[in-house]
């Protein structure tokens, strides 16, 4: 799992980055509210946590535009503002929880753990493609269990069959905001994923669309 954190109380987000990590959910912690905007449209990421206040640009702000754009990422607001006002705006612009401050680090966990765990009837547990199953508890394509990252990778392009997943978010989702993350890494590790597919003599493949990204096609389609 990867997180956005917004939020530009240091000392507070410092704290909270480290037990998150703890519970070994990636997390990209960002102070400036622009900055988040942008990484928050990027994609790539299963929660959003925005506070309210924030340089250039409020946390609500943040929130009312993605939900604009389409993006349905579940979002979990903070903010030292508890008036029953602040929590109505937030819902009302598409918030899915809120957390007034001071609150304790096992509370948002729990809350990021809730919000990104899907109803029982729509859980899936194997995504299938083509002659393709990927086990999305054990990281396995056809029993083959993938690496992390390219776990991450492979999951964006199985959900989103014949859909162009574009470098930045595939980056995004991958690596976050690691300072040395570029294109060559997704390159990389699409011929990875590229050679187990070979392996398994899929009839599915992955298909570079320049200057764009790649997407996941049935080979005898070619689509």
């Amino acid at each position: 799992m990867r997180i956005l954190y917004v939020e530009d109380e240091e000392r507070l987000a410092s704290a909270v980055e480290y037990l998150l990590k703890k519970e070994h959910i990636a997390v990209d912690w960002l102070t400036d509210g622009e900055e988040g905007l942008t990484a928050a449209l990027r994609g790539g990421y299963d929660c959003l946590v925005l506070d309210i206040m924030l340089p250039h640009l409020s946390g609500l702000d943040i929130l009312k535009t993605v939900r604009q754009r389409g993006v349905a990422t579940p979002i979990i607001m903070l903010s030292a503002l508890s008036e029953v006002e602040d929590k109505v705006r937030a819902l009302e612009l598409g918030a899915d929880d809120y957390l007034s401050k001071p609150f304790k680090t096992a509370e948002l966990i729990a809350r990021i753990k809730a919000i990104t765990r899907r109803p029982p009837l729509q859980m899936e547990q194997v995504i299938r493609f083509e002659d393709l199953e990927y086990d999305l508890k054990d990281r396995a394509l056809n029993g083959i269990v993938l690496t992390g990252k390219e776990a991450d990778l492979f999951e964006l392009l199985i959900r989103n069959p014949g859909k162009v997943q574009h470098k930045e978010q595939l980056l995004a989702r991958a690596w976050g905001n690691e300072a040395n993350s570029s294109d060559n890494y997704v390159e990389v590790y699409m011929s990875y994923l590229r050679k187990k597919l070979e392996q398994l003599n899929s009839t599915a493949e992955i298909k570079t669309v320049r200057n764009l990204g790649y997407k996941l096609v049935s080979s005898a389609s070619k689509q």
